[in-house]
């Protein structure tokens, strides 16, 4: 997982509360690996009609913010059902930073797992930069994760974030390299563990 510390870039506001995964990456592209390119069908039902005509009006289709780097939300993002893929889908869409005043629990685990920033605002701070952004389309945002912070035009806000979570983007730590950086305190313990309880560890070729 690569190291995330700062970024500025392009931001798309979507002000669609309860935005949850089916709507974020539908069923039928759950086969999908990501080889095949699951990025391009990020919003499928939302940016295209049954015809597979994009729909003017959604954010994402709009010229200024088809290069979105970073995804601008309102309250509940993520919610519903478990799928990891939409993660995948926003990370591979080239999305790195989705800003919202709450997240689905799930969601959040998955995007820590790969890669993806889930910035925690409040809801008028969210709808004040949505604000700007509907007002300045190529207005660029900066977030910077070690600051904890998101500057857009002449706005600086604070954001939360889980500080474990937050720990893991910055050295881009999945599951097992978080295990790997406490292996001094599980070494000590093993060894406490040996001095205290020498009858517990098995005898070899008994």
């Amino acid at each position: 997982m690569d190291k995330f510390t700062k970024i500025t870039g392009v931001a798309c506001p979507i002000n669609q509360a309860n935005l949850n995964t089916d709507q974020i990456l539908p069923a039928r592209y759950l086969k999908w690996t990501r080889a095949q390119g699951i990025g391009k069908v990020l919003f499928q039902d939302l940016r295209f009609d049954a015809e597979g005509n994009e729909k003017p009006d959604f954010p994402i289709n709009k010229p200024e913010w088809r290069n979105a780097k970073i995804v601008v939300g309102a309250r509940n993002f993520g919610c519903g059902s478990s799928r990891e893929a939409a993660v995948y889908a926003l990370y591979d869409y080239g999305v790195r930073v989705v800003i919202a005043p709450s997240y689905g629990d799930i969601f959040s685990g998955n995007a820590v797992q790969n890669g993806l920033v889930t910035a925690i605002v409040a809801d008028e701070e969210a709808a004040e930069i949505m604000g700007a952004l509907s007002r300045t389309p190529n207005l660029p945002v900066t977030v910077d994760l070690e600051e904890q912070t998101i500057v857009c035009g002449n706005g600086t806000y604070q954001f939360t974030i889980d500080p474990v979570r937050r720990m893991r983007l910055l050295n881009g730590w999945d599951d097992i390299a978080l295990t790997e950086s406490y292996r001094d305190r599980i070494a000590a313990f093993k060894a406490e563990d040996r001095a205290a309880r020498p009858w517990a560890i098995p005898r070899s070729g008994a």
